[in-house]
Formats: structure tokens, sequence, C-alpha cells
């Protein structure tokens, strides 16, 4: 599949783009080695039953019968024959889960998965992410954008706010720590790695975020690299939280300019170094807070890691399941037992993480522990105690052919062997997601700190990839 981005030594110079993304999406297939392949975008990670399923129809009669969960809450099918275009674009259609063909690539938004389900949640801020849907497909000008641009909607906890956002919103919890983000309050613009930010007011942060994109898109344009994401503009046109101010205004959106990004989250229990249809277009209305107004001081309660594997409290007697999906991959009948079970013990609901994990909304507290039970005898990570939790892999051969070996078969022999790093010995950074590629362009990999274990002539390389460094090799093992 097309690579994620390069680990780019600090101060070297952004590329320069002749042409635009090769990212896949469900109408614009990738040849891989192991037949066509297609990303179908999630926004917020949100399916309902019937989309589920019907991605589960297109696993089982197009593809390998599998589907790969992505770091940004998407669903890839892969072993797709030619010719299946067609029959695959109806199916999804068919499910609302293509609002728009000439948009389908660019609606990557990512949303904090627990959003409104935990005990001491902070604001739900998945309203934000169907209203910046809808208005990503109404929008003309947001064509442009690449599939490769990224919207991130934290809901406060500070879990997503940290996975490469080009646009990323922060909710903050007002003094009641209540209301939530289409109620009320107020929330944090970023844009890019820019640390400073600007405070609006929450009901107005899905306009804010599409304002951002389309001045992202202007300043591309006079910089002349063909940039595809905030990160790849030349220093002379980069974009920051100060330029965003006036084109807020220019939207009609009053912003205040936080010059270090104050207070950016509520809390900070959740890992922030990791790895549905759209609904109505409006939401409540209310009367809008002052974004001028700092959010009351105080410790915000601690929030559940939503990253973990497990049963999830929520405050209204109902609780989530949350599970992993080994190195990201799940076979169809792993599926339809996800889906059955959101459909007949809970919401009808199900939401996909960046941590290639699964969400089960609304089960009653007495069924959450036989159900959890359920899917971890179908394979699937319950326990964050399981070897293979913060593990993660590219494709690998044989299903892409610039890999130098199957990193997936040598993982699980590493697991199995109780050494999930080459050379047996334990992750040089503690805590830290593991994550094996096949070639340098180490696709999927995760955000912040991590453990790079790549695949070269020689063996296996360790190295330790920090946000603020380029990656510092530790030592090369023959594996």
């Amino acid at each position: 599949m097309p690579p994620s981005p390069s680990i780019r030594p600090l101060g070297s110079a952004p590329p320069l783009r002749d042409r635009g993304d090769a990212c896949p999406g469900a109408l614009r297939l990738h040849a891989a080695a192991d037949g066509l392949l297609a990303r179908v975008r999630v926004p917020a990670g949100n399916l309902t039953v019937r989309q589920a399923a019907a991605l589960a129809d297109a696993a089982e009669q197009l593809g390998d019968g599998f589907l790969s969960l992505t770091s940004r809450g998407n669903v890839e099918l892969r072993g797709l024959p030619d010719g299946c275009d067609g029959r695959l674009a109806g199916l999804l259609g068919d499910a609302g889960l293509l609002p728009s063909a000439r948009h389908e690539r660019i609606r990557n938004i990512l949303a904090s998965p627990l959003a409104g389900l935990d005990r001491h949640t902070p604001a739900d801020v998945r309203w934000w992410a169907r209203r910046l849907d809808a208005l990503l497909c109404a929008s003309e000008s947001a064509t442009a954008l690449s599939g490769r641009f990224l919207f991130v909607l934290d809901d406060g906890r500070g879990d997503v706010a940290a996975l490469g956002g080009d646009v990323s919103l922060v909710a903050e919890r007002d003094g009641a720590g209540e209301r939530t983000a289409a109620d009320g309050g107020t929330a944090l613009l970023r844009v890019g790695d820019d640390p400073a930010a600007l405070r609006i007011a929450g009901p107005d942060a899905p306009r804010a975020a599409l304002a951002a994109a389309e001045a992202f898109l202007t300043a591309a344009e006079a910089s002349g690299t063909g940039a595809w994401r905030v990160r790849e503009l030349p220093e002379e046109h980069a974009l920051t939280a100060r330029d965003m101010a006036g084109a807020l205004r220019a939207a009609g959106i009053a912003a205040t300019h936080v010059p270090d990004g104050a207070r950016p989250f509520t809390a900070t229990t959740g890992p922030t170094t990791t790895h549905p249809n759209p609904g109505p277009a409006t939401g409540p209305t209310t009367t809008h807070p002052n974004p001028n107004a700092a959010p009351a001081a105080g410790p915000a309660p601690a929030a559940a890691d939503s990253s973990a594997p497990g049963v999830v409290e929520g405050a209204d007697g109902h609780h989530a399941l949350a599970v992993l999906a080994p190195l990201g991959r799940l076979s169809a009948a792993q599926w339809r037992l996800l889906t059955a079970t959101a459909a007949q013990h809970g919401s009808g609901e199900l939401r996909l993480t960046p941590w290639r994990g699964v969400v089960l909304p609304g089960l009653p507290a007495a069924a959450a522990a036989d159900r959890l039970a359920a899917l971890s005898a179908a394979g699937l990570i319950t326990d964050p105690s399981s070897p293979w939790h913060r593990l993660g892999a590219c494709t690998g051969r044989p299903g892409c052919a610039k890999s130098r070996t199957d990193v997936r078969a040598d993982l699980a022999q590493a697991v199995a062997a109780g050494a999930p790093v080459p050379g047996g010995s334990p992750a040089p950074a503690p805590g830290a997601p593991v994550y094996w590629s096949g070639c340098e362009r180490r696709c999927g990999h995760p955000h912040g700190t991590w453990v790079d274990v790549l695949a070269t002539a020689d063996g296996y390389q360790v190295s330790v990839v920090r946000p603020d460094a380029s990656p510092a090799t530790q030592e090369t093992r023959p594996q």
C-alpha cells in the first residue's frame, strides 16, 4: 500500500510533490501483490451494524475474507479482483458509506473513541465529527485536499491529539465538566505542529476545522511545492495558529490566540504516543460561550484509557467493550461476531479506534463480562496483559512486493518465543508500541514515541522513534 509519511529528520527540507497523492480509496483501488486494495474511510470510526455488515459482505464476496483496521480508524479490504469496482461501490453506497464519490478519500476524521461513554468522560465530540463530515462533503474546495490530510477531534482526555493531525480540535471542559462539545464549552484549534492554539466556541469547531483546511490549500498553492500536509509547507509559507485567526474572522468565527496552547487537555490518562453514516448536519442550538474565557481551573476526573482493551464503565449504568484486532486484522467471522454483539446486546454502533481496535457501546452491565469472554474466545485481544497488546506490523510479504520479508510471520514467531523485540531484550522504550516494518517506508507506523523494528538485508534493526528527534539506532540484530 502507499506508505505512511516518512520519518523526516528535524530541520530537513520539506518534500516537493510533483503529483497528487496515491492513497487508495473505496473507488480508487491500489494494486498490491495480493490483489487490489480498497481503503474505506469511516469518519470518527463510527459504523452502524448495517454498515459493518456491508463491509463483511464485501470482504467475503469480493476480497480475501479479512478486514484490516488502519491507524486512522478506517477499514481496508484486500485481495480484490480486477473489475470489482462497480460491485464494491454498490455494496458500500447502499450502506451509506459513500455519501459523496468526489470526497470519499478526504473524509479522514479521527475522534476520541470513548467520547461520551466512560464514567468520567470529557466532552462528547462525536457531533463535531458528523457536522465536519457533512461540511467536507458539501465543500467544492475540499476536494483538492490530499487523501492523507487528517482532522483530529480530541474530547479533552489527550488520546488522539498527538496522532499527527493537520487540523486538531481539543475540547475544553467548563466548570461543571458535563456539557457536550455541541451544547457549549470551548475548544482549542491547532494546525500542524504549532504549539500555539486558538480558543473558539465549541459549536463553531466544525466550521473552524474546514476553514483551517481551506487556509492550508491556499498556503500550499502559494508555496508551489504541492504539499499534501501542513507539515510539508516550507517555512516561508508555514501555517500557524496566528495565521488562522484571520481566516476564522473571515468566516465569522470569534477566536482568541493562546500562545502556548495552554491547558490542551482536561485529562491525560490516555496515551498520546501510539499509534457512520453521516448524521444530521445540525446540532443542538444554544447560546455560544465566550471563547475569550478560559475553562475553569481545577483537576479533571480521570478518563479511561481509550487504547486499552477491556470493559469500560459508563455513567448511565451501561458499559462498553473495547477489543483489539491482532496486528489489525480481523476475519469476516470475527467481524460478524462484533457486529452481532453490537446489534443484540449493544446500542447498534461500532467505533473503530486508531489503535486498530473496536469499541461496542451500550451493553447492559450484567452482559458485559460474558460478551467480552466470547470475543476473547474468538481470538480478539480483550486484556491489556496480552502479549499482542501494543504490537503492530506492516503488511509484509506476500501482500507487499516491496517488503524484504514476511514480517507478520516473523513477529508471530517472536511473540511465541516471548521476545517481541528481536534479540530477546525488553522494549527499549517501556510502554511504547512496537512496530515491525518490512522496508523503510514503514507503512502504518505509530505516532509519537515507538519502537521501530525494521527489516534490513542483515536482519532486523531496532531503534526508538521519538516525536522530537529522528530515529537513533540502538542496535542491529540478525533474525
